[in-house]
């Protein structure tokens, strides 16, 4: 069957994720059956729809006929043959149970029309072991939504080991349709990709509370406001469902043994009908409306629990990786637009030190099988690499091709090698990545500068005689990922960066320009991507970052030509920001990054985590900006800032 030919879908189970996808089905212009085992529930189901649909058109996502279009499109079913015998496409979401999604599809068999498909929601069960009891399992495939569907806009498409692949390109295209970004998962693993990291990151922030490591505002302001993600691992435990979290742990524990040992405080509350969310009581208590009754502080950030919640994940990446499930970018993508992480779980690794997070494993590993380190991470630990080839550390103790200084909250970083023209080498790339992690340590930096020391450069570039004199064709690879790497800690920090460009500007120093959030120039400044001069290519990141900035057709004259050109053209490209004489441009960009540093720091960690992301995946980025300004809502720094707009002053945001 292809795309053309689904007209009706009918969705089982009109619970939390079962009504949200029968909606994105009708939005999508499909005829919807509805069904559930009660009628009760069933009319829950389309109430909660109509609630969804007119909320959706007060915001003005939809408009008012399209809302009610849609709810027409929804017929609410109970008994089985009225929802399935005409569906082309049916999409099971009853409770995480195997039996029982087992004996729905022996009951669905009885009536399913013979070209149609059939599908399962689940978010952890083995596609190929649910099929084994339908005539057609060549016609069955994972289609994995994520709560709230209207919302989050990825779909885990797993084919079983039956599945035909025309089933699983019909699967894609419909969900497609849908207004989703379908992932199709290569192995059918236990937990897929997004539970295989979200179920041991909430097991392990059980674990935490059970101990007695930390409380659970700890561990959320942790998991919030030091790591980043939208809203505290246990917050989120409690949206999904702690039952139907313990279901996914004792699932994957049944299937990959201790590692996944649900946490004993998870069956307390279960056994208690303390269920999160949905009941008004979890690890947190919630009012009739579901709000939470008591707000994360940014005050109670710890270290060590970071460090342990980024070690469970980077754990859990390396096993999908090893096992060949996905890549790191691939897992990265899933959990930012299946779970609203700002940042996916290998490059939140990578920014930590995956060999640091291998050696917190290491240490725990007599405490619990689940910290026994996987073997994919113990060889990259081992040989030094990172998931994306990102991010390093550095051993270095002091600076002597840079300089750091902090003035009024900006961190001033010079090149200082000016006999040389401010040129880059390794020691200078290694010393940078170690003055961003510094800098970005210190509570008292809310915004970075970087300039060139001397009057005659910012950066005249690599210093390519110290650099070509010992370099092979193997080690100018790991060149150009060191400098990748170096430059990238700039771009992906959290504060604003400025450069204030003084001077020549060309190849490798246009690059680390290029890394900057604002570029401030001098008048009498000349900038070229100059490396084709010497028979080179920029290997800094010039080839991607460059058209991001000015756009492909520009960066690829900057580049091919190896031209020089003055600040006011750069400007005219939209390269550099601002143009000034050249004797103040040191002061001016100086002041632009003060004016930075007064500004909200959260929501400035978010923006530039928002653009980011959005380079990756235009849908990413906007369920990262989503997150995030729903995140900033509930900050202090919003109350000083509406406070001071009214009161008519300057407002002092504190990063709360």
């Amino acid at each position: 069957m292809d795309l053309e030919e689904v007209e009706t879908v009918a969705v089982l189970g009109a619970g939390t994720m079962g009504h949200g996808i029968a909606e994105v089905a009708a939005l999508a212009g499909f005829d919807v059956a509805l069904r559930d085992i009660k009628e009760e529930f069933v009319r829950a189901g389309h109430e909660r729809i109509e609630a969804s649909l007119s909320e959706l058109a007060e915001r003005d996502e939809v408009t008012t006929d399209e809302a009610d279009a849609a709810l027409d499109r929804i017929e609410p079913v109970v008994e089985m043959e009225a929802a399935v015998s005409d569906a082309d496409v049916v999409i099971e979401s009853v409770p995480e149970k195997r039996d029982v999604k087992r004996n729905v599809y022996r009951e669905v068999g009885q009536y399913l029309g013979e070209e149609a498909i059939l599908t399962t929601n689940t978010s952890a069960l083995s596609v190929t072991e649910l099929s084994e009891v339908i005539e057609r399992p060549e016609d069955f495939c994972g289609m994995h939504f994520f709560n709230p569907p209207v919302r989050m806009q990825l779909v885990e498409v797993t084919p079983g080991a039956y599945t035909h692949d025309g089933t699983v390109e019909t699967v894609m295209a419909l969900a497609r349709a849908m207004g989703k970004t379908p992932m199709r998962i290569s192995r059918d693993e236990p937990g897929f990709v997004v539970n295989r990291v979200v179920a041991p990151l909430l097991n392990e922030a059980a674990w935490l509370v059970h101990d007695g490591v930390a409380s659970a505002e700890e561990v959320d302001a942790t998991a919030r406001y030091g790591i980043g993600l939208p809203s505290g691992v246990l917050r989120l435990a409690d949206d999904i469902g702690l039952d139907v979290l313990a279901d996914v742990l004792g699932y994957l524990h049944e299937e990959f043994g201790p590692a996944y040992e649900p946490c004993p405080l998870l069956a307390e509350h279960v056994e208690a009908g303390d269920l999160g969310e949905k009941t008004g009581a979890g690890f947190y208590g919630y009012d009739e409306e579901g709000r939470p009754s008591s707000e994360i502080s940014s005050d109670a950030i710890r270290e060590d629990v970071e460090r342990r919640l980024l070690a469970v994940m980077a754990n859990e990446t390396a096993k999908l990786v090893g096992a060949d499930v996905a890549s790191p970018t691939e897992i990265d993508e899933a959990l930012m637009l299946g779970a609203g992480f700002p940042e996916g779980p290998g490059t939140l690794a990578d920014r930590a030190g995956l060999t640091s997070l291998y050696e917190t494993l290491a240490e725990r590993q007599a405490d619990a099988p689940r910290y026994a380190p996987a073997e994919a991470l113990v060889e990259r630990a081992g040989a030094g690499e990172n998931f994306h080839n990102d991010f390093s550390e550095t051993d270095s103790e002091s600076f002597s091709d840079l300089s750091i200084e902090i003035v009024d909250r900006v961190g001033h970083v010079t090149l200082d090698r000016p006999h040389r023209r401010n040129t880059i080498t390794r020691d200078l790339l290694d010393e940078l990545v170690e003055a961003v992690e510094t800098l970005e340590d210190d509570p008292e930096v809310r915004a970075i500068l970087l300039t060139g020391a001397g009057e005659g450069a910012f950066s005249a570039g690599a210093d390519v005689q110290r650099i070509a004199g010992d370099a092979d064709a193997i080690d100018g690879v790991e060149l150009a990922r060191k400098g990748q790497r170096a430059f990238a800690s700039l771009e992906k920090c959290d504060m604003p960066v400025v450069a204030g460009i003084g001077g020549d500007c060309f190849g490798g120093g246009m690059e680390l320009a290029a890394a900057a959030d604002l570029r401030v120039a001098a008048h009498d400044a000349e900038l070229g991507q100059t490396e084709h001069e010497f028979g080179l290519l920029p290997g800094w990141g010039g080839t991607q970052r460059l058209p991001d900035l000015i756009g492909e057709s520009r960066a690829t004259e900057v580049i091919l030509t190896a031209a020089r050109y003055d600040a006011e053209t750069m400007a005219t490209y939209g390269f550099v920001n601002e143009v000034v004489d050249g004797d103040d441009v040191t002061e001016r960009a100086l002041d632009v990054a003060r004016d930075l540093s007064a500004g909200p720091p959260i929501a400035q960690r978010y923006t530039k985590r928002a653009i980011r992301a959005g380079r990756q995946s235009r849908e990413a980025g906007l369920e990262v900006e989503a997150h995030a300004f729903g995140q900033l809502l509930n900050t202090e720094d919003i109350v000083e800032g509406v406070a001071a707009y009214l009161g008519d002053h300057e407002p002092t945001f504190e990063g709360k």
